[in-house]
């Protein structure tokens, strides 16, 4: 049986880390823990593919960052990840502002593509500054109001939480190729 084909596409602002956060997912499972360095992927080799399999079938997971296709618009994606900065409120006020206005404005099929807001870099979360502090409750806030059905949060560099929002990704992943699909029944899901 041939694998399935899912498409994932990242979005977000510049530099909110998805080219860390897929160099570091690129390494493998034993990777996931944040140890050793990271060596980035090139945009130009896009899409960066996971090959998974479950008990039932294989799948082929093509991760596509919007720094590199031509027109990321062009694509057709099965699932799409919305990225922000946990260091950076100004990607969280773009997130809800811009991005997802682009994702319902481009994708025709919007309102069944599922959607996971996902948080990068929480390693760079800082107490010192009160202003910029982004907690995972704002942002869990924010992203129900959005209307996604996941939000996860991790570090590429140390690793933490990395496994489980890899995990949450490729199951939603996944389930986009069963009949029901890949979108949660109402509400946003916190991991």
């Amino acid at each position: 049986m041939e694998d399935i084909a899912v498409k994932v596409l990242l979005i977000g602002d510049e530099e909110v880390g998805k080219t860390t956060f897929l160099s570091r997912i690129s390494r493998g499972s034993n990777n996931l823990e944040g140890h050793g360095s990271i060596t980035l992927l090139r945009d130009i080799d896009q899409p960066f593919v996971f090959e998974i399999r479950n008990r039932r079938r294989g799948y082929r997971i093509e991760f596509y960052d919007t720094s590199s296709p031509e027109d990321w618009r062009l694509l057709e994606p099965d699932l799409i990840l919305i990225c922000y900065d946990i260091s950076q409120r100004s990607s969280l006020v773009n997130m809800q502002r811009l991005w997802i206005k682009q994702v319902h404005a481009t994708f025709q099929a919007s309102d069944r593509i599922p959607l996971i807001v996902v948080g990068l870099k929480r390693d760079l979360r800082s107490e010192s500054d009160p202003n910029g502090i982004i907690y995972p409750q704002e942002a869990y806030n924010v992203s129900q109001e959005m209307r996604v059905d996941k939000y996860v949060e991790c570090s590429a560099v140390t690793g933490e939480l990395l496994k489980l929002a890899f995990e949450e990704i490729c199951d939603v992943a996944v389930k986009t190729a069963t009949p029901d699909g890949g979108q949660t029944e109402g509400g946003c899901v916190i991991l």
